[in-house]
């Protein structure tokens, strides 16, 4: 087992770290925070690039695996599917809440 294995479940700093690396983690999480229960294309709609259909289905699948996210299906025809934070998600809130803060001074900063 190599070490970086090791330090996932151990380190937070690390651990914080595998959970947000995908690039679109951060900006998910925010627009989850955002919108209680959004469906799959409206998120894809509010992404800044154009994004596929695929990209985005990895992204909340990282997610969902890290239970940042809830996918919750209705069983529905049509199919609908809504997505939202988990109870850890939540935890997470004023963490993007306080990196918002922080960016908006850095901004500024730039400016």
């Amino acid at each position: 087992m190599s070490k970086s294995k090791d330090l996932f479940g151990v380190c937070p700093y690390f651990t914080a770290q595998k959970v947000l690396a995908s690039k679109w983690s951060m900006y998910l999480l925010y627009l989850l925070s955002e919108h209680e229960g959004i469906r799959f294309n409206e998120l894809l709609r509010l992404m800044p690039e154009d994004m596929t259909h695929t990209t985005l289905s990895r992204q909340l699948k990282s997610l969902e695996d890290y239970n940042m996210i809830v996918r919750k299906d209705y069983q529905q025809i049509p199919p609908r599917v809504e997505y939202s934070l988990s109870d850890i998600g939540e935890e997470f809130r004023t963490v993007i809440q306080d990196i918002g803060s922080w960016g908006t001074k850095y901004i500024a900063q730039l400016r």
